[in-house]
């Protein structure tokens, strides 16, 4: 058969393949929750109520939620699973924790919508680095799908939902450069994603200041403009009262709605353990599905068939089990259903809904329910700053075009704050001998703070420094003969590794300085020092065993000797067996002389 009869066969099957399509009759892998009904294109809502009812929770649960995450972490934390199937066509329905790609698939597919969809990837052929002719899977925008039949079947959910759904989680994706948007974070700051710059239009960004737990928001630019020469941001202010005053206007423009918020929280509370609390149901109906299913397999085999009865047993008691444990999460759950609300607490939230700042400023609100709050009705927040007036002009721009401006007074400078003069006389001593680096650590370790209250770091003490008019600490290039020197800079001079000084400096057979209680040791390096590290070890020396051996004494006790001058010590750097050696008066030739292979290895 010729290439071209190939091709017209194959051009045929694709546009009989087409063809069905575009009439919503071609039956492809469904996802899970829709089946194939008997008639020709006829798709149906999957018949397990379990199954139908984790796939409307995913919905009902991001139109409250308004994120894929929080929908995610939300089943976790109430123990939802989600259905799966092994097979794209058939297979056993199997129930495991959802994973975040699980939810966002639900959520962005057409087809729990109602519509069918054909065509969403295209196969092209290219070449690659080599010359050599390969092929590729490319997914395809929606408008470029080649059928989708809006309405061809029931869904979970409308087109008008689906549409919402999408440019939801759009909006949640990092915007753009300069573009407000993104999704809802945790921090305290109430304008984040939606605060513009006036001047230049950027979208501004958020950084804290102060201590954790006790951090005050700001928005900056990121804008650079140069001023005397010196980078600079386009604007920066302080977030507290920005957001106090935008927090105000739409309280203001919701206190008419505040009754109807509050019935619309209590119901909410009792309708989320609800929804979990049916999903349980339903998990504990299709465990005891199977394991009445796994009894009546294990009673229809013959007794005499023992290895395939051991293997059905198994089966029977693992899904007992997984039925016990789904009874024992149910009553679980039911007992930890919220308390329904009495007639007087009812009035009372009433009342809080009439009154939402309490219900704003109260604890129990997140920052993250705030700022869904704020973003269902302003669109963004325009921000500019006027200096000489310590005044900043707030515009918002809500949801249908109208604008409010508002003048919010920022606090004027507070009075300078002052660094005791003990840790003042500190720095100037420590100045001479050691960098920036160093002076902030020992500070740290005794315990010493900054005029803030913060932990001392380079840039602190370099700026405390020059304020004081503190000279820097400048190292000379060739140190004199004698110079303390820092441990790693005398073990590099000494040819030995930093843990052999900070060891002998340990067992007393050096010396070594400190300038202050926790301040970095330095080592006076002389002639006298750099003869006790030697290449090759003089006669007379022996290692630390044998002098052990030669005395009878302990090895502590040979290092107190040399301490105190009674024996001499060497540190040969070369050898196999490099270390300590120890002169021992009136040591026998035959027993602790080297040989001159020995000697060689020493």
């Amino acid at each position: 058969m010729s290439e071209a009869e190939l091709h017209v066969l194959r051009a045929r099957l694709n546009g009989g393949i087409r063809n069905k399509a575009e009439r919503g009759e071609l039956r492809k892998a469904l996802p899970v929750g829709l089946v194939w009904g008997e008639d020709d294109g006829e798709i149906l809502l999957d018949p397990d109520e379990a199954i139908r009812g984790a796939i409307q929770t995913i919905f009902d649960r991001f139109a409250e939620l308004g994120s894929v995450r929080q929908v995610w972490l939300w089943m976790r934390r109430e123990g939802v699973q989600f259905p799966g199937r092994r097979y794209a066509y058939g297979g056993e329905i199997q129930w495991a924790v959802p994973t975040y790609h699980q939810i966002h698939s639900v959520l962005e597919s057409p087809v729990y919508a109602g519509a069918y969809a054909f065509g969403k990837t295209r196969r092209e052929r290219y070449i690659d680095e080599h010359g050599n002719t390969r092929q590729r899977m490319r997914r395809l925008p929606q408008a470029e799908w080649g059928v989708l039949i809006w309405d061809h079947h029931p869904g979970f959910i409308d087109k008008a939902t689906f549409e919402n759904n999408r440019e939801r989680i759009a909006g949640n994706t990092r915007p753009r450069a300069h573009e407000p948007g993104g999704a809802v974070r945790e921090g305290v700051a109430l304008l984040q994603g939606i605060a513009v710059c006036a001047r230049c239009g950027r979208k501004l960004k958020v950084h804290y200041q102060g201590k954790r737990g006790q951090q005050r928001p700001n928005y900056h630019c990121p804008a650079s403009v140069l001023i005397d020469g010196r980078g600079s941001w386009c604007m920066r202010v302080g977030g507290a009262q920005i957001d106090q005053a935008v927090a105000g206007a739409l309280l203001a423009a919701l206190t008419p709605a505040g009754v109807k918020a509050a019935l619309t929280a209590a119901e909410a509370l009792e309708h989320d353990h609800d929804a979990a609390l049916k999903q349980w149901r339903l998990q504990l109906e299709q465990a005891r599905y199977r394991a009445a299913k796994a009894e009546r397999r294990y009673h229809q085999v013959e007794p005499e068939h023992r290895l395939v009865a051991r293997g059905l047993e198994r089966d029977w008691e693992r899904a007992l089990q997984e039925l016990a444990k789904a009874e024992a999460e149910l009553a679980l759950r039911e007992q930890q259903r919220p308390r329904t609300l009495t007639d007087p607490e009812r009035e009372q939230l009433l009342a809080l809904g009439a009154d939402l700042g309490r219900v704003w400023s109260v604890p129990t609100t997140s920052d993250r329910d705030r700022k869904q709050l704020l973003r269902c009705l302003i669109e963004e927040v325009i921000l500019d700053v006027d200096r000489d007036h310590d005044q900043a002009t707030v515009t918002i721009r809500w949801h249908g075009g109208a604008l409010t401006e508002l003048a919010v007074p920022l606090p004027r400078h507070q009075p300078t704050i002052r660094t005791d003069e003990d840790t003042i006389e500190l720095l100037k001593r420590l100045a001479v001998h050691y960098d920036d680096g160093t002076i902030a650590g020992i500070l740290n370790r005794q315990g010493r703070r900054s005029a803030t209250g913060e932990r001392f770091t380079a840039i602190i003490v370099g700026g405390l420094r020059r304020y004081r008019h503190i000279p820097a600490y400048h190292p000379p290039d060739q140190p004199p003969d004698g110079e303390l020197l820092p441990i790693a800079r005398a073990a590099e001079q000494l040819g030995v590794a930093a843990s052999t000084i900070h060891r002998w400096l340990g067992d007393g057979v050096i010396r070594g300085e400190q300038d202050t209680p926790g301040a970095p040791w330095r080592i006076r390096v002389n002639d006298e020092l750099r003869a006790l590290f030697v290449d090759d070890a003089p006669p007379g020396y022996v290692p630390m065993f044998d002098a052990m051996r030669a005395l009878g004494v302990s090895r502590q006790t040979v290092l107190q000797r040399v301490k105190r001058g009674e024996l001499q010590a060497l540190h040969v750097r070369n050898g196999r067996r490099k270390g300590l050696r120890i002169l021992v008066p009136h040591a026998e030739t035959s027993l602790f002389d080297t040989t001159p292979m020995n000697a060689k290895a020493v």
